[in-house]
């Protein structure tokens, strides 16, 4: 058994959930299909257009399968702040599994929220108020590029545009308590956390999905002496099992990017 577990690790620790056999058949029936193809996919009880299948299914990984944003609360109507939603499958979730919250969304690719607006009603995803602007530092717009499936960013060549934004710290201080506050934004969030350094007393739990681009300044260290300040506990972790990384410097052959983390940080 030991053996089996070593050799199989990810395929075991698949097998022991419903959602982690659900993933395996994502991965067998969508998967291998061609990428970036508006595609509609069955799940659970939802069915979602996604703009490219194989990002989705790692997206069930991290929300279905794995639970990654899953936290303890003792509100009664948690308040959630989701920025970067992409096409909702986060959404889903948090509504799923706390029914009563109060959630704001952010999104801030125009042809994505679209993809997102569907979904949410197709499914009736209700009571989410969705914001499609970018999450910044100010309100006077953000020079974005798009990008294939989850990819688009502030670092994107492709399809560049002024895109409307919101100062996230505006948000955060209009709030007495934040339970749950997610941060993807595809290399924004050092920029936005420091903006908001002052504006986290509040917030009970943060995941942060952290990027560094090549050619750009990593700034991990900034973020986690941010968390330390504030008083917040840590986890990383990393998806990437890259091998011999001092002479693989790229993140799965990226050529845009070669660090992706992700931090969970919560109040002891």
């Amino acid at each position: 058994m030991w053996l089996f577990k070593y050799l199989f690790t990810n395929l075991y620790r698949a097998l022991q959930s419903a959602n982690g056999r659900r993933l395996l058949w994502l991965f067998f029936r969508y998967a291998g299909q061609p990428r970036h193809r508006l595609t509609t996919i069955p799940f659970l009880r939802y069915r979602f257009q996604v703009p490219d299948p194989l990002s989705f299914v790692w997206q069930f990984k991290e929300i279905f399968a794995d639970e990654s944003y899953r936290f303890l609360t003792d509100a009664a109507k948690p308040v959630i702040y989701d920025c970067g939603a992409n096409i909702g499958t986060s959404l889903a979730y948090f509504r799923q599994t706390y029914p009563q919250a109060r959630i704001v969304a952010f999104e801030a690719d125009p042809d994505i929220g679209a993809v997102l607006a569907r979904n949410l009603q197709t499914n009736g995803i209700n009571d989410v108020e969705v914001i499609n602007k970018a999450v910044w530092i100010h309100e006077q717009g953000l020079d974005f590029g798009s990008g294939e499936a989850d990819g688009a960013s502030m670092f994107s060549e492709t399809g560049r545009r002024l895109v409307p934004s919101v100062r996230l710290r505006d948000y955060l201080l209009r709030e007495t308590r934040i339970d749950m506050l997610k941060i993807d934004i595809e290399g924004a969030e050092t920029e936005v956390l420091v903006d908001c350094s002052d504006a986290l007393a509040h917030i009970r739990n943060l995941f942060i999905e952290y990027h560094a681009y090549i050619g750009h300044p990593q700034t991990l260290g900034l973020i986690t002496r941010l968390l330390e300040n504030q008083g917040f506990r840590y986890y990383i972790d990393s998806n990437q099992s890259r091998v011999r990384p001092l002479v693989n410097h790229r993140y799965r052959g990226n050529d845009l990017m070669d660090l992706q983390l992700n931090i969970f940080a919560y109040r002891p």
